[in-house]
């Protein structure tokens, strides 16, 4: 908004975990925006803020725990804490766990930027038996200290009054007693030229802040924007640093460690010497075998809750959907324009909302897994395992949600801190089993394995389980092979400290929760409803006239006809599923169809299968609907047993069958790696901020189905099998 470019620049700091977040929603009232910062795709929640006759522009900066940047977001979140343009800063700290909160606050100061400290989570140091005294705390550090209880909107008046306050004070206390050793003070001041160069317009508190960043940032080649010159200039002085046996990070933690020992010491009691009651559940919930079950038991009921909970609110989402198809094809009359808004516009429409229930339940339960505290200890206890694959440990939420489905999914890998592990996981995680490849398993099963047993158990049942275990090895194989190739680097040390358990703000878990949702049916969205119409022409034109000026007399004959209505009926029907099948192979998609059999047949399929892989990149169960028009029967369902006849019937040219059990498992195997829906490739480039990497993702898992595909039916073929 253009009311927007004359606002103060406000910005909301802090670890992740302490309830930064929590507190910019409760200052905003609700009313907050959400974009991305310019260039990558993190997100940029800004809102406005009125304070008096001044507007503010309140902007929520991604969570770190100091100002040394090991990743291009962590980067991104100091330039913008560090910037001119920021007027002042609201640094939100947990308040039982104060020296770690006060280390980014310390850096912060430093920095010369006006800084209001949001002591928060008050009512859990009184929980603890601590006591802060919050007027010798502020006086220590030099800026102003506001007690509050984000949760329960408990301060916030207070805030707002300090923040104004903080935009037109000119005083500032320094910070008393803070020394860094001799040796790394002559470090800076050798550096400090060579930042001023690089930062023009910076002042020299911003300059030393800078100076401090470098010495511990510029290890890490991720980061972006900073000059050879500062980048070799740092090498230099560490080096001989090193040379010196001085170890330049450990001076500088150190000596701000140091300090804030000592004030934390001066001004907070002790807590209380009983053990507390998260200590105790921690034992339990950290445990190796014990929180690896409760963990399994809590996902267990979220991965029903998104299949069976969900499941009502997205029939309703078809059952409107398909009254919206039916009434606009009786307004509109028989055409391309009725076409284009019944299976064009409404249909794509429909393939967006109808994701909307997994996605908010999802992140209603993400959001209470992490506000709780609960997701922390979880990433602790799965991490081991998730590392030998080169995984994050947050990872496994989004890969356990993907047996949901893959957008949703996808959109949950924002929990994972760093760009490299979340593109590494939203790559891999569409090989999870989906509940859209479900119709298509079931209808092969059907088709080839009706009756067939393996021992004591039915075929197709095993054939099923294997496609579900299959998917998880090959997920984390995947990841395993894209982090050491496509995305090399070491996996980062998990380093955690355990938040504080507490009951999540309602409130704030639907705001959240809705923000995410707005963001995939505006941005994803719209390129699902774009890709849904262009699959729609793709498989519908160009038109034949001669197969309907045909089938127009074939109804005329039938009106003439002495037949019942349901006799009737039933003929126009089967006309207007004929009609389908020869238009379809009419169109673009039907004679790409054609044209790619030679491809087809070694891996057991023949074109009417690839007409209908075509059509399933809409959706992969859309799969089955599309062979119902391929094979002239109309609407169908996965357990149609005329569709099943129909497939078992099918030739081809040197009259072998198309569907034999071999085949069968061959088209399995390639719904399973195949990336067939547009609305992952969606959210993909929309959470990775690129056409890139959907591309790749699109390319590489087409050839692993297809390669996959070859060695099953292929190798099936010369064991003998059929």
């Amino acid at each position: 908004m253009k009311d927007d470019l004359r606002a103060v620049q406000v910005l909301v700091a802090g670890n992740p975990n302490c309830g930064k977040s929590t507190l910019f929603n409760a200052l905003s009232g609700g009313s907050a925006r959400v974009g991305n910062y310019p260039g990558v795709t993190v997100d940029r929640t800004s809102a406005r803020l009125e304070l008096g006759s001044r507007r503010v522009e309140l902007v929520d900066v991604p969570g770190i725990y100091s100002l040394t940047a090991g990743s291009p977001e962590e980067q991104l979140a100091v330039n913008a804490l560090l910037e001119r343009a920021t007027r002042a800063v609201v640094c939100v700290v947990d308040a039982t766990t104060l020296e770690r909160g006060l280390y980014l606050a310390l850096q912060l100061i430093e920095s010369g930027v006006p800084v209001v400290i949001a002591l928060n989570m008050m009512d859990a140091v009184e929980e603890l038996g601590i006591h802060i005294d919050v007027e010798r705390l502020s006086e220590r550090l030099g800026a102003p200290i506001v007690p509050v209880v984000a949760t329960k909107r408990r301060g916030l008046e207070a805030l707002r009054e300090a923040i104004g306050q903080a935009l037109v004070s000119t005083h500032e206390k320094p910070l008393s007693n803070l020394r860094y050793p001799p040796a790394l003070e002559e470090d800076l001041e050798e550096l400090l030229p060579v930042i001023a160069k690089w930062r023009r317009r910076a002042s020299e508190k911003e300059l030393r802040a800078f100076a401090l960043w470098c010495m511990l940032s510029l290890g890490d080649d991720d980061l972006v924007g900073v000059p050879e010159s500062v980048r070799d200039a740092t090498a230099r002085i560490r080096s001989a640093a090193g040379a010196a046996g001085r170890n330049p990070d450990l001076e500088i933690v150190a000596a701000r460690y140091g300090w804030l020992d000592e004030v934390v010491a001066e001004c907070a009691s002790e807590r209380r010497t009983d053990t507390p009651l998260s200590e105790r559940v921690d034992r339990v919930l950290t445990h190796p075998v014990a929180g690896a079950l409760i963990f399994a038991a809590v996902m267990f009921g979220i991965f029903e809750a998104l299949f069976a909970g969900a499941e009502p609110f997205m029939g309703a989402i078809e059952d409107i959907t398909a009254f919206l198809q039916a009434q606009a094809a009786a307004l509109l009359p028989d055409g391309v324009l009725q076409d284009l808004v019944v299976q064009g516009i409404i249909a794509g429409v429909g393939n967006v909302i109808v994701f909307a229930p997994q996605i908010l339940m999802l992140f209603l339960f993400i959001g209470f897994l992490e506000d709780s505290g609960y997701l922390a200890r979880v990433a602790f206890v799965i991490d081991r395992p998730m590392k030998s694959v080169g995984l994050h440990g947050k990872a496994f939420v989004p890969l356990l949600s993907g047996f949901a489905c893959a957008v949703p999914a996808v959109m949950a890998t924002r929990t994972i801190e760093r760009r490299r592990d979340r593109l590494v996981t939203m790559l891999a995680l569409p090989l999870m089993s989906c509940s859209a490849r479900l119709p298509v398993f079931i209808l092969v099963v059907g088709t080839v394995f009706a009756g067939q047993t393996v021992g004591w158990f039915s075929a197709g049942a095993v054939a099923l389980f294997s496609m579900y275990v299959l998917s998880v090895f090959v997920t984390l194989g995947a990841a395993a092979v894209i982090r050491r190739t496509v995305l090399p680097g070491p996996t980062p040390a998990f380093v955690l400290e355990m938040p504080p358990y507490r009951w999540p703000s309602g409130r704030i878990l639907w705001i959240n929760a809705w923000r995410r949702l707005r963001i995939f049916l505006v941005d994803a969205g719209t390129i699902i409803l774009a890709m849904t119409i262009l699959l729609w022409a793709f498989l519908s034109f160009p038109k034949s006239d001669e197969v309907a000026a045909h089938y127009a007399a074939e109804r005329e004959r039938l009106e003439q006809a002495p037949l019942t209505e349901a006799e009737r009926g039933d003929a126009l029907r089967s006309i207007q599923g004929m009609e389908a099948r020869q238009q379809l192979e009419q169109s673009l998609g039907g004679r790409f169809g054609h044209a790619l059999e030679p491809v087809l047949r070694p891996i057991g399929f023949d074109w009417q299968i690839g007409i209908g892989i075509i059509g399933a990149f809409a959706a992969r169960e859309v799969f089955v609907s599309t062979l119902g028009i391929v094979f002239g029967i109309g609407e169908v369902d996965e357990e149609a047993k005329p569709l099943r006849q129909a497939l078992q019937n099918a030739r081809h040219a040197d009259g072998a069958p198309v569907m034999t059990p071999l085949s069968g498992v061959s088209l399995m195997i390639f719904f399973l790696l195949a990336c067939q829906c547009m609305s992952t490739i969606a959210v993909v480039k929309r959470e990775s901020g690129s056409w890139k990497w959907p591309a790749f993702l699109f390319t590489y898992m087409t050839v692993l189905a297809y390669v996959a595909s070859l060695v099953v039916y292929q190798g099936g073929q010369l064991l003998g099998l059929v």
